[in-house]
């Protein structure tokens, strides 16, 4: 081995554990509007929202009737979301998205769901 390598090395090792014990860091301020159908339904276009509740039923492509004790309203989840989870209108979902409107359509599309029963 070269002089020069041997005298690298031990800088490198350092350098690579101080990566290895450096904390993450991240945003600590406000995040997404945890609330209800009701007051999803009063958000702007592109909100994030975090709700709670059951899946009714199917409305067929990628579209679910999502209800709350505030209201129902239509939730669209992409297949690949669903990684393995099955519900059933009985169960508690957490869905994770974005409120969605156009015209007097107004939908939210998920970005995660997670069963919670």
């Amino acid at each position: 081995m070269s002089k020069k390598f041997l005298i690298f090395l031990p800088i490198l090792i350092l350098v690579s554990l101080i990566n290895l014990t450096a904390q993450p860091g991240g945003f600590t301020g406000p995040g997404l509007l945890v609330g209800t159908i009701q007051e999803a339904r009063t958000f702007r276009d592109g909100t994030p929202v975090l709700l709670q509740g059951r899946i009714l039923r199917s409305l067929g492509d990628e579209k679910y009737l999502f209800a709350d004790d505030t209201g129902t309203i239509v939730v669209e989840i992409n297949e690949r979301l669903w990684r393995g989870i099955t519900v059933s209108e009985n169960d508690r979902v957490e869905i994770v998205g974005e409120v969605e409107k156009e015209f007097l359509r107004i939908e939210i599309e998920a970005s995660r769901i997670r069963k919670l029963d």
